[in-house]
């Protein structure tokens, strides 16, 4: 049933990239509002970071333009036992500098990727031992069955274990610490293109890369790729009905029209598998940006529901977004997981709200401060924006703090986690449940992993056991009762505040054909210039 979901969601975004002749290769321009902080594969377990990467770097495997498992650097695999699972590498790969990928270079990754400084740890979750049964054939051991091991490996990119050694970065580099190495600036990847030249938040060039394992079967004749990182949405906009560039994302909802109106541009639309939500700290006995002193709002279930209640979603779908949403009731798409109609939003009320701020003891509300970034989901600061005047309803002043995505997320990533209340986006890797409930509602812990993203620090041991059955259940109805059964719990505790699955919308010019993914991963292998 997920591959049908996935391709309903993605059929109509695909623009027959397939059919098309590379006769004149030519330098392809793109923008996006922001850039990536870093070029090591390790640093941020971001969708834009990790897309604009997936063009240097590869992983065992890959997803095709339906988000379909292909292989890649793993040719094959099979499952051995039920907690062992063997993969065979591919013969013949040669990352950029001219090295041999082999399955070292699977154990080195597999051991980087798991240390301090990794923002991908959950890569490897639940993996107990890695085997090299020869250079071309590596083990997998789980410490339970596990059904969706490899989904996520798409994004867990191979680097290569020689070159990192050579130049100093055998460790990953953490951006929220501000730390850099080698690979914060460079690459050396297995992928389809090539860093040439780099200037961080200025502009990015790229080449192909002529000793691609693929080449033979390329889809793309770009020669060039030059990207470049336009944060105002205006300019953005320009660029594009100008012809200075020749695609960009996102398309701000208002401009849709304008883009669509020119004969020279089209604007992609389609869902996006992302889901928009607001957290709040629940695990501090003291907020750390409140007038409220010696407690935290936040623990108690009625204020929680009071913000939840306050926030009129359908108005943020039809003012901020303009119809480019869908409302949600939990904290993944209703495309990956099949119960998910089962589940219906609060409704706002903002009578309800005040009368349960009043139960909760703040009849006359409370200040807050909220984090928000304005670079990297679509009118996120607009939505924040929103947020405030609808929680203003309940007495609550929200003092705004919009920043861009890279002091952003450095300032609520953990391990500082120095928020209060807070905007977030979260696409699973794997397009799977477990990957939400792991990595964003399950109680945080350093050392498993756990909870890496879940800055509120909500907590539910029962729902922390129900995560870990999901992740190795094989029966699928079981499976996704048990999914079922940790949403309801999250949904009557009001952990989160669920807003929507924000619409994709990208431009492009007319001569140019690609395909949009429902991750909001750009691959570039898949772009024609006519």
């Amino acid at each position: 049933m997920r591959k049908t979901l996935l391709a309903a969601a993605t059929a109509a975004a695909f623009l027959g990239a397939f059919g098309a002749s590379p006769a004149d290769a030519k330098t392809f321009k793109w923008a996006f509002q922001g850039d990536a902080q870093s070029l090591d594969p390790y640093s941020l377990n971001e969708t834009f970071t990790l897309g604009l990467l997936g063009n240097i770097y590869e992983g065992l495997i890959r997803r095709g333009p339906e988000l379909d498992i292909q292989p890649a650097l793993a040719e094959s695999w099979e499952i051995l036992e039920p907690t062992k699972w063997r993969f065979h590498l591919r013969k013949g790969v040669k990352f950029q500098n001219g090295n041999d990928f082999n399955a070292d270079d699977v154990l080195f990754s597999a051991e980087r990727v798991a240390a301090d400084g990794s923002d991908l740890k959950t890569r490897l979750a639940g993996v107990t031992d890695i085997i090299k049964v020869d250079d071309y054939t590596v083990d997998f051991v789980t410490e339970a069955p596990n059904p969706i091991l490899h989904y996520e490996w798409a994004t867990w990119y191979m680097m290569d274990k020689e070159w990192s050694e050579a130049n100093g970065a055998e460790a990953p580099t953490d951006v929220t610490a501000g730390k850099e190495n080698f690979a914060t600036r460079n690459a050396n990847g297995t992928g389809p293109f090539m860093i040439q030249s780099r200037e961080t938040d200025v502009k990015t060039v790229m080449v192909p890369y002529d000793g691609w394992w693929d080449a033979a079967d390329k889809q793309h004749n770009l020669t060039e790729v030059i990207f470049t990182p336009i944060g105002s949405d205006a300019t953005r906009v320009a660029a594009l009905l100008s012809g200075e560039i020749d695609m960009m994302y996102p398309v701000p909802v208002q401009d849709m029209k304008r883009i669509e109106g020119d004969a020279n541009t089209a604007v992609l639309a389609g869902p996006e598998l992302r889901t928009i939500f607001l957290g709040m700290d629940q695990e501090r006995d003291e907020l750390l940006y409140s007038n409220i002193k010696g407690k935290n709002p936040f623990k108690d279930v009625k204020v929680r529901e009071a913000f939840y209640r306050a926030i009129d979603v359908d108005l943020i779908k039809a003012k901020v977004m303009r119809g480019l949403s869908t409302p949600s009731a939990i904290m993944i798409s209703p495309f990956l997981f099949e119960h998910s109609g089962e589940f219906t939003r609060l409704k706002a009320d903002v009578e309800m709200a005040n009368k349960l701020m009043e139960e909760a003891g703040y009849a006359d509300g409370f200040e807050v401060t909220m984090d928000c970034p304005n670079n990297r989901y679509v009118n996120d600061e607009a939505i924040c924006q929103a947020v405030v005047a609808m929680l203003a309803r309940i007495k609550v002043k929200v003092n705004l703090l919009a920043q861009p995505k890279a002091q952003y997320f450095a300032k609520i990533l953990a391990p500082k986690r120095d928020t209060s209340f807070y905007l977030l986006g979260w696409t699973p890797g794997s397009f799977d449940s477990w990957n939400v409930m792991y990595n964003i509602i399950g109680t945080p812990d350093a050392d498993s992993g756990r909870g890496k993203f879940n800055i509120g620090g909500y907590s539910s041991q029962e729902f922390d056991d129900l995560t870990d059955k999901v992740l190795s259940e094989t029966d699928a109805d079981a499976r996704n009762a048990m999914i079922r059964d940790a949403f309801t719990i999250l949904h009557n505790e009001r952990g989160y505040i669920p807003l929507h699955q924000q619409g994709l919308a990208w431009g492009k010019r007319s001569n140019i054909e690609l395909a949009q993914r429902a991750d909001n991963q750009f691959m570039l292998y898949f772009v024609t210039v006519n």
